[in-house]
């Protein structure tokens, strides 16, 4: 079973993924003992999705093996496909591939083991819109007639186009926000201070500096003023409403440095179900493919 787009997956689907990483949360046991390995392959830097994918395949009982671009045969113009292949044929039960290109999968049509992806470009993270899924459900029991707001870098976000998707279709109402430089038609844009009192969510995204900086008109102070969220912000929410960043963040660019852990914020807990999802992933790939 690949995992490549949310957008192949029905609801039903997406809501049995959701069922299986809160069994893991719960304590359910599964213990591959050492026969299956998983290999990550990131082709650009990563923390959270990394790290998290490898204590992932740890807690089944799996090995890993952490690929190291860097230092790799990329550096001699080796292709991408021939890469994976190479991991494909050691012998590695699973592949788990984020890389810069848009629907870089596309190019691997001819591997024959499952793959996870980890991010492509600015398309698809389809694990981590299934945790962000999972952080609203365990908050609010269900995801029809919630409101959510999406504000940053929309156009370059990965994180952006696939949850604003899947959420809507899951009955979610969901508006975006951020400057106009970083604006998407068809992602229903709103100006925050006009919604930040009416929506159950408000999931912020980090400010690419080392991608899209030389695009945003603002200075670091203006954005923070303009979209960042602040203590001022916070008290104009919804009594239990959520806070929610895929991290990394800017603290204090957008989001405050007294917010980041605030009685509203979930941040760290996403951090946590990172890991139950992605065991989720692992698990149902590797049974699927015996």
């Amino acid at each position: 079973m690949n995992v490549l787009k949310l957008d192949d997956f029905t609801v039903e689907e997406i809501n049995q993924i959701l069922d299986l990483a809160e069994e893991f949360k719960n304590g359910k046991q599964v213990d591959y003992q050492g026969k299956k390995v998983i290999a990550n392959l990131f082709f650009e830097p990563s923390t959270r999705t990394h790290y998290s994918f490898d204590m992932a395949a740890l807690k089944l009982g799996c090995k890993t093996q952490n690929f190291d671009a860097g230092n790799s045969s990329l550096k001699k113009g080796e292709s991408l496909y021939d890469t994976v292949k190479t991991f494909e044929m050691f012998g590695v039960d699973a592949l788990v591939i984020r890389h810069v290109e848009n629907e870089y999968y596309k190019q691997l049509e001819g591997i024959h083991i499952p793959i996870l992806n980890a991010g492509d470009g600015t398309g698809n993270h389809p694990s981590q819109s299934l945790l962000d899924l999972l952080t609203i459900r365990q908050e609010f029991g269900k995801f029809e007639g919630l409101k959510a707001v999406i504000v940053g870098d929309i156009r370059h976000s990965r994180v952006a186009h696939t949850n604003f998707k899947i959420m809507q279709r899951l009955g979610m109402e969901v508006y975006t926000s951020g400057p106009l430089a970083y604006k998407e038609e068809g992602y229903n844009y709103v100006e925050l201070d006009d919604v930040i009192d009416k929506v159950d969510v408000v999931m912020l995204l980090r400010v690419q500096h080392e991608r899209h900086a030389e695009e945003m008109k603002e200075t670091i102070q203006e954005y923070h003023e303009a979209f960042g969220l602040n203590q001022k912000r916070v008290e104009q929410m919804k009594e239990n409403a959520i806070i929610m960043h895929p991290a990394p963040f800017n603290r204090n660019v957008e989001i405050a440095d007294d917010v980041v852990e605030c009685k509203k914020s979930r941040i760290f807990k996403q951090v946590q179900n990172g890991v139950f999802v992605r065991m989720a992933l692992i698990h149902m790939a590797l049974s699927e493919n015996g």
